[in-house]
């Protein structure tokens, strides 16, 4: 059993998520605290504080998937000194979901470039003071470039590589072949989902961080020519198909047949399909979390693009697998069952237990408080009898 102090866990999860939630919008998560404790009052106000943070879950409490990212990626890169700061950061366009999923792969090592969310060529205002904040130094693997600027995103007079295509399917094989350039080497492993359907996607974006494998996409009843190419540049590799036949057909899998050995990663919906994926494991490919001792993050299938913002949480900390909600304001049954499944447990001492912890974005419009009260009741380590399962 793998022993942490979770004493100083929830410490160091509390002090990181009031480092990102300086990058929210903060006005806007004060005023719903403060608007909890006026309605709720008494002893009951101290519902307000979970909102930010409870024992096993933090909530990256941003308005927009803008903020999230910039939240997260100064979570991550406190940046209180020169060792704490990003070489590079990866800029991509807000208005498409497909860049910011596939731009996930450029936050794996050696590279490490969080994503931060433009408005084509303007800064919102939550990435500015994140860019302020981070500086990135440059990273020496592509001349000191301090920024990868994804499609339409401009990052206000970084050193800079622009990736720039005319269709996402071009975009995500231009992608891979950059992350080949910066780290020399190509991952016998693929990830193939879906171009139409952001739902079925959002999890590979924190598999293409936390391993370097690129994300590609593909239509539900063809397989676009430059994910094809993309995929013949490697010698027959495993490709894993993320999502089910109602959004990606058995005539694509067939085609991927003919350039490597294929598997097919699925569940009925979205959140089921999370959970297939988190649950996986093929050989070094996949998460493979069926059991108690994990990070997780938890974001909202309306909002694609917290995916692309929680990457940076999958490649560092706890690394996290992405599971998706379906709703605001309840726990989705097979979701509920997942965590139950991984629930951690001890017999007699729970400091050497090991311990669940959940990163939710977005605020109570993506992710109610009550759902976080049962996220963090579901992951909390418990006592189990001697000799029963845990």
């Amino acid at each position: 059993m793998i022993s942490r102090p979770k004493p100083l866990l929830a410490l160091v999860t509390v002090l990181c998520a009031a480092i990102a939630l300086s990058a929210c919008g903060g006005d806007l998560h004060k005023s719903s605290i403060q608007q909890q404790v006026s309605e709720k009052g008494g002893n009951e106000a101290l519902l307000g504080f979970p909102l930010l943070a409870t024992k096993n879950t933090t909530r990256v409490a941003c308005a927009n998937p803008v903020e999230d990212a910039a939240a997260v990626a100064t979570a991550v890169f406190p940046s209180f000194d020169a060792q704490q700061r990003p070489q590079a950061v990866t800029l991509v366009d807000s208005h498409d979901w497909r860049a910011a999923i596939a731009a996930a792969v450029l936050m794996a090592p050696p590279v490490r470039a969080p994503i931060l969310l433009t408005d084509g060529a303007d800064l919102p205002d939550a990435t500015t003071r994140a860019l302020e904040r981070l500086r990135p130094s440059g990273t020496p693997l592509a001349g000191r470039a301090q920024a990868f600027e994804i499609g339409a995103a401009r990052g206000g007079g970084l050193r800079h590589i622009s990736v720039p295509s005319k269709d996402p399917f071009e975009l995500a094989s231009a992608l891979e072949a950059l992350a080949f350039r910066l780290s020399g080497q190509r991952p016998n492993d693929v990830v193939v989902t879906s171009g139409d359907d952001p739902r079925y996607a959002m999890p590979a974006a924190a598999w293409a961080a936390k391993s370097g494998d690129p994300v590609l996409f593909t239509k539900k009843d063809s397989l676009p020519a430059d994910t094809r190419k993309a995929i013949e540049r490697r010698d027959q590799p495993a490709i894993y198909v993320l999502g089910p036949k109602s959004v990606i057909a058995d005539g694509v899998v067939k085609s991927l047949e003919s350039l490597g050995r294929v598997r097919r990663i699925a569940g009925s919906g979205p959140v089921e399909n999370a959970i297939a994926f988190a649950r996986f494991s093929d050989g070094s490919f996949g998460w493979g979390v069926r059991d108690p001792g994990h990070g997780l993050s938890i974001a909202n299938v309306d909002r694609p693009l917290d995916a692309a913002a929680a990457a940076a949480l999958a490649t560092s900390g706890s690394y996290a697998p992405l599971l998706v909600t379906d709703s605001a304001d309840t726990v989705p049954t097979s979701l509920r069952g997942y965590l139950l499944d991984i629930q951690p447990g001890y017999q007699t001492d729970p400091v050497r237990g090991v311990y669940n912890h959940a990163w939710l974005l977005g605020d109570e419009s993506a992710i109610d408080g009550a759902v976080q009260g049962k996220i963090d009741e579901l992951t909390e380590i418990t006592k189990v009898k001697l000799g029963a399962p845990q």
